[in-house]
């Protein structure tokens, strides 16, 4: 692993196999702590940097635990086009026609474990519904139990209002598969302990994951962003070695992987860090953008 608040190359030669920018063609991009800034705002250097890198063929592949709804301004911003991972890559689906290339859902008994374990703890737990659960069969639903801080906080970071019902109820609707995902709210001392209940009820049957310190997820075993990273290289016949990757928490590890580099803003946690190729400097200070303009020449 190399650190680069601000990459050069001889910085670079440090790492076992660097990258060569001539021969990456896509960039995979986590969202929140790696190019928003800390009020999730993308930076006018961040986007001119990642607007460059478009202009020169280079494809942008979001990945991202945020629905659709709450990236869209984002992708819009960028002016980015073709397959794009959201929910931690439970679904995967092209931009801007909105078509869904993959959906996995969660088991609707797991995330009624989940809602029993909710108010058993009093922890905040939503439910992310799959389009055909609302009434035009095209709008992913958002639902929890109760309205307090963390639906308010929740709505302040992605501009998504909970409807409020009975999650129980509504899991056990006729004919419905599944949620696409349950992510319970809390500090992340309680997230810790709700976490050992959960993987010692499931073990390895669904996957858990701390996308944000106050955010736990619980999605089918199946999802991850990298299996979401494979699927949108695919679609774009990208080969390992083409794709850099970057993010900062524990759902972009599984990234890291699939991609052929990797690479992670100075904010991240040590074992994040560990994991990836490179360090560059923090989302506070557009770390990913000028790593971008110094590697690609922008």
């Amino acid at each position: 692993m190399s650190i680069l608040p601000i990459p050069s190359a001889e910085a670079l030669r440090t790492v076992g196999s660097p990258p060569d920018p001539k021969k990456i063609k896509a960039l995979a991009l986590d969202l929140d702590g790696t190019i928003l800034n800390p009020v999730s705002v993308l930076s006018e250097r961040t986007i001119r940097a990642l607007k460059a890198c478009r202009q020169r063929g280079i494809q942008i592949i979001i990945a991202t635990g945020r629905a659709i709804e709450a990236t869209e301004p984002y992708i819009k911003t960028l002016g980015a086009e073709g397959p794009m991972i959201y929910f931690n890559g439970a679904v995967v689906a092209d931009m801007p026609t909105g078509e869904t290339i993959s959906s996995i859902l969660l088991d609707k008994d797991a995330a009624a474990l989940c809602v029993d374990l909710s108010r058993e703890m009093g922890v905040y737990f939503q439910v992310f519904f799959p389009p055909e659960f609302s009434p035009d069969g095209k709008k992913i639903i958002l639902m929890a139990e109760w309205e307090g801080p963390e639906l308010e906080m929740y709505l302040n970071h992605t501009g998504l209002r909970a409807e409020l019902g009975d999650l129980k109820k509504a899991l056990g609707r006729p004919g419905l598969k599944g949620c696409i995902k349950g992510m319970f709210l809390a500090e992340p001392e309680v997230l810790a302990s709700l976490r050992l209940k959960l993987v010692e009820h499931f073990g390895e049957s669904v996957y858990i994951v701390q996308a944000l310190r106050t955010f736990l997820e619980v999605m089918d075993a199946r999802v991850s962003k990298g299996q979401g990273l494979k699927l949108a290289m695919e679609r774009l016949s990208l080969r390992r070695e083409e794709v850099l990757a970057f993010g900062d928490e524990e759902n972009d590890l599984s990234m890291f992987e699939a991609a052929g580099f990797s690479a992670v803003p100075s904010n991240a946690k040590d074992k994040i860090k560990a994991a990836a190729d490179l360090v560059v400097g923090s989302n506070a200070e557009d770390g990913v953008a000028a790593f971008l303009e110094e590697f690609f020449g922008l």
